[in-house]
């Protein structure tokens, strides 16, 4: 955490306080304000009253004048530069998490054991997902023997949901369900987004993979913190596969594979659950996935928030004239317009007033004298 103490946002502002000594040697160097001594020089002790009397004067506005501005600018240059010191932490924005969907499409998921079938099932709890989603960017990656990308990890639901109607196992040409491709694809969209959020994985199929060296794949995302968890779509009673038949002629029959499935989840360090009709599952997993974002991930969302002072140094080097302005006048309005809360100034003797009268500039041409008529 920086330190809290007192610094300047924009320090560069600090460098206006050297136009003071500046500007200090440039008026003591100047005639009015060494008129009185010169006159010391030549005129007797007695008569400097009489003859200073008027410069003494001056000299005095001068000097309240140049005091004056010289705090003026000491204060605005301070301002600018924003002053600042102590601060608190708030996170402006709920943590999220990434999120990648492996929908499997083989020719399993068009079983009918749960209706209409395993694949609407799995459409309709992606589309609660995605409606239910808080701060989760969520992609889709539908695999058979070959994963695709539907799209990478993204905010845009609609775009998902105008997608989900045109998934089905119809898109693949070699059947089968290999799961070692699907991850890898999905490991390689969340790798890209960074860690400042939880990265996960949600596997929505009926399992039966027939592949070696699954579980140890996804121990190693455990280790890069991934966390797989598997939405499991049918029933251990099983149905017919449409459009499969074994070698000997019969019907193949899918069942779910529970046990499986649980102990991929177990694996990957996420949630089992089963998709049912009530909802619960999806906000469930929903709750799963944003719990894996960690601390460190957390604080790196956190923005600190620094306590401003440089109104406490603008309110005094503001005189008469600038507090009066319309363009003040508009702003103040404003803010009380919006519920703000004006503090009235206080009015005290100022180097301004002891400016003298404004002159006009060029002075105006004299008037012909009139013509006399004879």
């Amino acid at each position: 955490m920086p330190d809290a103490g007192l610094h300047f946002a924009q320090p560069v502002w600090l460098w206006g306080l050297l136009l003071i000594p500046l500007v200090l040697v440039w008026l003591w160097r100047s005639a009015p304000l060494r008129r009185v001594g010169q006159e010391q020089k030549y005129a007797d002790p007695h008569l400097l009253p009489y003859l200073s009397g008027a410069a003494t004067v001056r000299m005095a506005k001068n000097r309240r004048l140049v005091i004056g501005w010289v705090l003026v600018w000491s204060l605005l240059s301070l301002a600018m530069a924003g002053p600042r010191w102590g601060y608190s932490e708030m996170n402006p924005f709920e943590p999220g998490a990434d999120l990648v969907v492996l929908l499997d499409i083989s020719r399993s998921m068009g079983v009918t054991d749960v209706r209409p079938s395993r694949l609407e099932r799995a459409r309709q709890e992606i589309q609660d997902l995605l409606e239910a989603q808080r701060g989760v960017r969520t992609g889709l990656v539908a695999f058979a023997t070959i994963a695709h990308v539907v799209t990478p990890i993204t905010e845009d639901t609609d775009s998902l949901l105008r997608q989900l109607p045109a998934i089905s196992p119809a898109l693949v040409r070699l059947q089968g369900s290999r799961l070692s491709g699907a991850l890898d694809r999905a490991s390689r969209l969340l790798t890209a987004q960074g860690e400042e959020v939880a990265h996960n994985i949600l596997l929505i199929s009926d399992g039966d993979f027939a592949e070696t060296g699954i579980e140890e794949q996804i121990a190693e995302l455990r280790g890069q913190g991934i966390r797989l968890h598997v939405l499991a779509v049918g029933s251990t009673d099983g149905g017919v596969v449409p459009g499969l038949m074994a070698p000997n002629g019969e019907p193949v029959v899918s069942r779910l594979d529970e046990d499986g499935l649980r102990e991929l989840a177990n694996t990957g360090g996420g949630v089992f659950r089963v998709a049912d009709y009530r909802g619960d599952d999806t906000r469930e997993l929903l709750d799963a996935v944003l719990s894996g974002t960690t601390a460190r991930q957390i604080e790196r969302l956190q923005t600190l928030v620094w306590n401003e002072y440089f109104y406490l140094l603008l309110a005094p080097a503001m005189n008469e004239v600038m507090w009066n302005q319309p363009a003040t006048r508009r702003n103040l309005a404003q803010v009380q317009a919006d519920g703000g809360r004006i503090i009235e100034p206080v009015s005290r003797s100022c180097a301004a007033e002891a400016m003298p009268p404004t002159r006009r500039w060029p002075p105006p041409s004299p008037r012909p004298p009139p013509t006399r008529r004879a």
